[in-house]
């Protein structure tokens, strides 16, 4: 938005500048050649041409953000009750009925796995809000990755699989060891396998592999969804950015995951890459080294 007022302000000026410049050369004694009249108002036009079409374009992208923040909060606010509610009703199922003991255990495992989900989407606006106002230093030390990301498969990992559930296969190289920020990390992890959970099928396979290779390493999280199409994969780590249309999109989400994915990469001078899965959903890979 800053941009956008010095654009505007520029040509403002621009404008009253010229306005006193022809306002000189009307009322001047001295007659000014035709050419030099032709070549002022050719520049005035040109520059005032250029100003008026950078400030549609900031004002256009000043609107598409305003409108991503709109469906962010729309979107925070579902993410949020739809817990909260599941939390609510085991609860009070447990408050009004007479449960035997395994049941008020699985009740509990479920509140407890609602409240997890609630912690990961707080974590998540936290870290993007530090990010976004470089406020968050990125500490690093050396830590295991590979009980990293067995615990967070371990975590999400879905054991049944009825209506609306997936299964996590995990090859996991053991003692993988690498230097980095280990709670940012953790964000990047949960967030890439949460996201290919959340657009594969029911009953598909989501696959996590971590293994080394040329001194490197290697995160690789895929599934079997609905894909992402050649031109939305150069945007998808923008802010707010959510594959498909907002009025056919049946995914829950913030638009913050890959944003958060990508800009803790960079801090580790770690690369990410999405490339399509056979036959259907896609690959990220994320590269450390």
């Amino acid at each position: 938005m800053k941009k956008t007022f010095v654009i505007f302000y520029s040509l403002i000026i621009y404008a009253v500048a010229q306005l006193v410049w022809w306002g000189y050369m009307l009322v001047a004694p001295h007659p000014r050649p035709l050419s030099m009249v032709l070549c002022e108002g050719s520049m005035f036009i040109l520059v005032f041409t250029f100003g008026a079409i950078n400030l549609h374009k900031a004002i256009n992208k000043e609107r598409k953000l305003q409108e991503q923040k709109k469906n962010f909060l729309l979107s925070v606010t579902h993410e949020l009750k739809s817990p909260l509610a599941s939390i609510k009703i085991l609860l009070q199922t447990i408050q009004k009925r007479n449960l035997s003991r395994e049941q008020v255990l699985d009740f509990i495992d479920k509140s407890l796995n609602d409240v997890e989900r609630l912690d990961d989407m707080v974590e998540n606006m936290l870290l993007a809000s530090k990010i976004d106002n470089r406020s968050y230093s990125f500490p690093k030390a050396s830590f295991n990755l590979s009980v990293l990301v067995d615990s967070i498969v371990n975590r999400l990992q879905i054991t049944k699989c009825d209506c609306n559930q997936q299964i996590i296969d995990a090859e996991i190289e053991p003692k993988i060891e690498i230097t980095g920020d280990k709670f940012a990390l953790t964000s990047v992890v949960t967030n890439l396998i949460e996201n290919a959970v959340k657009y594969s099928s029911p009953c598909s396979a989501v696959g996590v592999k971590l293994f080394s290779k040329d001194d490197k390493v290697f995160l690789e999280v895929a599934d079997h969804g609905i894909g992402i199409s050649d031109n939305e994969k150069t945007r998808i780590f923008d802010k707010f950015y959510r594959v498909g249309s907002e009025d056919t999109r049946n995914t829950k989400g913030t638009g913050l995951g890959l944003y958060i994915v990508k800009e803790v990469l960079d801090k580790h001078q770690a690369s990410i890459r999405v490339r399509d899965n056979r036959p259907a959903g896609s690959v990220f890979e994320v590269v450390f080294g």
